[in-house]
């Protein structure tokens, strides 16, 4: 703030900006402005509060939880004791609230019990056994959406997983039961097949986009009809993936030397792969956080003609995502045939998680960690609802629902922010930029009243 002397003082400056207007005009030189004083700044915690109400991290939580709640209002209504207890439910109306309490109540404790921890086993070895079981259901999801993340940063979408997945299980399938090789040289070699066959066929789409631009939407999904119907006839043809003397369209189980060795012991079901996909978590996030490679990608994606005004290779980088995002989806399919399902596989290795990995991407906002967190919800989800389906009769479909809500409460940020009243961040920015408009103008009244 200015100095403004007071009248007939001697010099000292003066912090009410109504007592400085009161000053006589004569006193205050003509050509100084005169600022309007500074509102006081936030504190560190309001600051902090704001910026987790407006953020997206916030929008995704909220969108979970009001998932679960429609979610529950489902098993509600589907419970035959809900619906047994409604009929007299003037009559008692307690007896139909204790019984969808039991039902909701019931339902999500048999998710936790299946995913996270299950607290009625008989020791901590068997009560974390959910667990383990969440994270090897979250390893191919987590790798194959980090694909869907990484193209989602250069602009495009590659909805292509499943016959990524497909080739890629097939490349890595056929050299984990036709090779024969020392451990661990033969797993490393089957990953590399995987991880090659997932990128070249990504690759396809990329370098047509590249090239032709034609839309990676279209060819993905094109592509993904031809991996399928090529993986099943060569399942079905001897000599190629079909089990010798068989004639159902299965391949021969992995090898021992091509599967992947369990991290916490044969009791469990969780991999290494799980470590493979962290080191792909980290590697991704070093792509687009600190490599030139990344800071192109993502200057493609925002805008790709400004891009290609600062001198980089649009085509090129379309090329090199679609790469990059076969190869993690290769992560994926390898991770199916040589962790999870290791004694044969057929055409529906995929599991749907070609396009479950598409929900994960946007859950975790198609940043790495996001996305890492994300797969390891959906793992629990996936793990927790066989669960819930066996002990409480619960239709495993609701799981389902659950998650496609999710996916459609986060694509509508403005109807989380209405249920929830949270501020708008675009509307908190146009306040701001009237509040300033209007200390602007006030300062420029007030300068040219002491002016005249």
């Amino acid at each position: 703030m200015s100095d403004v002397n007071r009248p007939g003082g001697a010099g000292e400056p003066i912090d009410d900006p109504d007592v400085a207007l009161d000053a006589p005009t004569g006193s205050v030189p003509a050509d100084e402005p005169v600022r309007v004083a500074e509102p006081e700044p936030p504190t560190r915690w309001q600051r902090a509060l704001h910026e987790i109400a407006t953020g997206n991290a916030i929008i995704s939580v909220l969108a979970i939880v009001l998932a679960m709640i429609v979610g529950g209002i489902m098993i509600a209504f589907t419970d035959e004791d809900v619906q047994a207890a409604a009929v007299y439910f003037f009559a008692r109306p307690s007896d139909t609230i204790v019984a969808i309490w039991e039902a909701v109540a019931g339902a999500y404790i048999a998710l936790f019990r299946g995913s996270i921890y299950n607290f009625q086993a008989d020791s901590f070895a068997a009560g974390i056994k959910p667990f383990t079981e969440t994270l090897t259901f979250a390893t191919p999801l987590i790798a194959a959406a980090l694909g869907v993340a990484l193209a989602f940063r250069i602009g495009m979408f590659n909805i292509g997983g499943r016959g990524q997945m497909l080739l890629a299980c097939a490349a890595a399938g056929w050299v984990g039961f036709s090779l024969d090789l020392p451990f661990p040289l033969h797993l490393i070699v089957a990953l590399i097949a995987g991880l090659v066959a997932g990128a070249l066929w990504a690759g396809i789409a990329g370098l047509l986009k590249a090239r032709t631009g034609a839309h990676e939407v279209i060819v993905t999904i094109m592509l993904n009809y031809v991996a399928f119907y090529l993986v099943s006839w060569m399942l079905s043809t001897p000599g190629l993936l079909q089990a010798p003397g068989s004639n159902n369209p299965k391949s021969p189980p992995m090898k021992e030397t091509a599967i992947l060795p369990p991290l916490l012991g044969d009791q469990y079901n969780l991999h290494f792969g799980f470590i493979l996909v962290i080191a792909a978590t980290v590697l991704v996030w070093w792509i687009l956080s600190r490599s030139n490679l990344g800071f192109q990608f993502k200057a493609v994606g925002v805008n790709p003609n400004a891009a290609r005004v600062a001198g980089i290779n649009v085509k090129n980088m379309y090329v090199y995502g679609m790469l990059i995002s076969g190869a993690l989806m290769g992560l994926a399919g390898a991770n199916q045939v040589l962790g999870t399902i290791t004694t044969g596989f057929s055409n529906d290795i995929d599991a749907n998680i070609g396009f479950d990995a598409i929900t994960v991407a946007l859950l975790g906002r198609s940043t790495p960690w996001g996305t890492f967190a994300a797969g390891i919800l959906f793992g629990a989800f996936k793990a927790g609802g066989f669960y819930m389906q066996a002990a409480e009769q619960i239709p495993v479909e609701i799981v389902t629902v659950v998650q496609s809500l999710i996916v459609l409460f986060i694509a509508a940020p403005p109807l989380i922010r209405a249920i929830f009243r949270l501020p708008s961040p675009e509307r908190d920015r146009r306040r701001k930029e009237k509040a300033r408009e209007k200390e602007l103008a006030a300062a420029q009244a007030q300068t040219e009243e002491v002016s005249k």
